[in-house]
């Protein structure tokens, strides 16, 4: 069994039998409404992280990391959201160090791309994760229109998350999947999460 990393979130790494297997992608699926954001965050505590950012700026992420109120580290955050987001990606993926932490937030102008350049990105992922025993996080937005290599992605992860998070009256509630886990045991139940200054275990009981 490869070694794990832990993911730096004690709820989670409970569940997880300490963390992610090193070498590995997870997808993080959740809604853009959502506070999703927050366990990316918490991701930065575990180790030295690379943030790649597609959709807002480097410096917007940056300020939320400094307003978040949780546990987090000071990871190197990259703007990759130009016209050549795969490129940009490449190269800093081949510089990442050992026993790092890779974020891409979001994986979606990603996906856009060509199949055969996307797959081409996906098996040279693979093979930096390998190399440098770090694990990659890649975090899509659920939506009905979904990218076109959405598919590609959910198949060559190792670990799928989904966060799933509605609207119950005057509750926001938030549920985490983890239906696929190579190299380790995928969760047969969710876990319910309290999303708020961090990130924690809801303890209250759903009444039918």
């Amino acid at each position: 069994m490869a070694d794990r990393l832990p993911t730096g979130i004690d709820v989670l790494d409970r569940r997880f039998d300490g963390g992610i297997p090193a070498g590995s992608i997870v997808l993080f699926s959740a809604d853009p409404a959502s506070q999703s954001e927050l366990l990316l965050y918490e991701l930065t505590a575990a180790r030295g992280t690379l943030y790649l950012t597609t959709l807002r700026s480097d410096q917007a992420v940056e300020d939320a990391i400094d307003r978040t109120k949780s546990r987090v580290g000071t990871p190197t955050v990259r703007d990759i959201g130009g016209d050549a987001p795969l490129d940009a990606a490449n190269k800093l993926v081949s510089a990442l160090p050992e026993n790092a932490n890779l974020l891409i937030d979001v994986v979606d102008p990603l996906e856009q791309t060509d199949r055969s350049r996307y797959r081409r990105f996906l098996t040279e992922l693979q093979t930096a994760m390998v190399n440098t025993e770090s694990v990659a996080f890649l975090h899509a937005m659920k939506r009905d229109d979904e990218p076109k290599n959405r598919a590609m992605t959910e198949h060559v992860a190792d670990v799928v998350w989904d966060l799933d998070t509605q609207v119950r009256g005057s509750d926001v509630v938030n549920k985490l999947a983890v239906p696929k886990f190579r190299g380790g045991r995928a969760l047969d139940e969710t876990v319910k999460l309290k999303l708020e200054e961090h990130v924690a275990i809801d303890t209250s009981r759903d009444i039918a």
